[in-house]
This record gives structure tokens, C-alpha cells and sequence, in this order.
């Protein structure tokens, strides 16, 4: 199973993925925890300057992929052939929330570099993690400049997941988790894979 984690700021993400992953070592199932932009050692050292540095909107959708190439063949894939579950904070889908619905870059471009870099595998599912943007940002204790952009983008970020989403019916679970605390969005998840989880075991 290649599983991908989306959502806004702060939306709680890495909190399930650490605690879907102890649910996981429990059931005996064999994976790994990465993440986008990162996840191996170049992408790591690209995802410092995506973070940190400004830049053009196509600089920045161009280190997304160079990232993303460098971690899907480095990381993902491997995992994947050795037969092991992949739990990936982010992944294309955040390409096209934020540089496309949010940046403005014609989705049809970043489709295509995505299938490139991603060496045109797509996640088994998604989990949209949807919370107001305003309480997510609250929550940023380390801000990094997708989060100081502020409430306007990140609501368009956040109409982008929901579009996708709408779109990709059958790979998309949405979770509202404004009034969850983080155990019962891991049961919702948990919930979910069981059919999964089942073929595993």
C-alpha cells in the first residue's frame, strides 16, 4: 500500500502519521514513514531551500519535482518492490493544491511533470485531513513562508485539496477533523484500511 497524507497548515498530519505508524507496528505490518519535499538525502537538502528561500512560482514547482524524482526512485519505490507499506506526508496532490489552484500554474503542466517525477505511480489512497485554515495556522508554532502567506492562500490551497478530491472520488478519503482529537482520526483511518490491513496480515 502507497498511502499519501494532504491537507492545509497544520491540519494534523504528522501527529496521525506517527500514530497510524505505531498502530501499524503493532499489526505486524511492515513500512516506512517519508515525506515530500524530502525523503531522502537530495530532496532534503532541496526541501531547505524550498521552504526557507523566496522564489518564482516555476522555480518552485520545478524543485517539487526534482525533489519528488529523487525520493520516489531513492526511497519509495524501494520500499514499495520490498514489499513494505508506504506512509507519505504529501505528496503530487499538494503540487497541484498549491502551485496549481493556489499559485495559479496550469494544472495540465503540473499533471504532466508530476507523472514524470513520480515515475507515473499514484498513491493506492489519500487522506485529506480538512480543517478550517484559520485554526491550523493558530497552531504553526515554527512558521515556514507557505504558512506566513496566510489565511487568502491557504484557502485556496484548501478549495484545490476539495476539488481534487471531488474529482478523485475513489482514491480520496476526506476526514474533517476540527472536532477530533488526534486518536479518533487515527480510528477513522484505521477504519478505512481494514479491508487492507486484512490482506496483509
Amino acid at each position: 500500500m502507497f498511502i499519501t497524507f494532504e491537507g492545509t497548515e497544520g491540519c494534523g498530519k504528522s501527529t496521525l502519521i506517527r500514530n497510524l505508524s505505531t498502530r501499524l507496528q503493532t499489526l505486524g505490518v511492515a513500512h516506512i514513514i517519508t515525506r515530500e519535499p524530502g525523503g531522502s538525502r537530495t530532496a532534503e537538502e532541496i526541501r531547505k531551500i524550498i521552504l526557507n528561500e523566496e522564489m518564482d512560482p516555476l522555480t518552485e514547482l520545478f524543485l517539487y519535482e526534482a525533489a519528488r524524482a529523487e525520493h520516489f526512485r531513492n526511497t519509495v519505490a524501494p520500499a514499495l518492490k520490498q514489499g513494505k507499506w508506504v506512509l507519505c506526508d504529501r505528496f503530487t496532490d499538494s503540487t497541484l493544491a498549491y502551485q496549481g489552484y493556489a499559485r495559479g500554474i496550469p494544472l495540465p503542466m503540473i499533471r504532466t511533470l508530476n507523472r514524470i517525477a513520480s515515475n507515473r505511480k499514484s498513491p493506492d489512497l489519500t487522506f485529506f485531513l480538512d480543517l478550517p485554515v484559520e485554526i491550523g495556522l493558530a497552531r504553526a508554532s515554527d512558521p515556514n513562508r507557505f504558512e506566513r502567506e496566510g489565511v487568502v492562500f491557504q484557502n485556496k490551497v484548501r478549495k484545490g485539496f476539495l476539488e481534487i478530491a471531488r474529482k478523485e472520488k475513489k482514491r480520496f478519503r476526506v476526514i474533517r477533523v476540527s472536532e477530533l482529537d488526534p486518536e479518533q482520526v487515527c480510528e477513522k483511518v484505521i477504519r478505512a484500511l481494514k479491508s487492507h490491513l486484512r490482506k496483509s496480515l
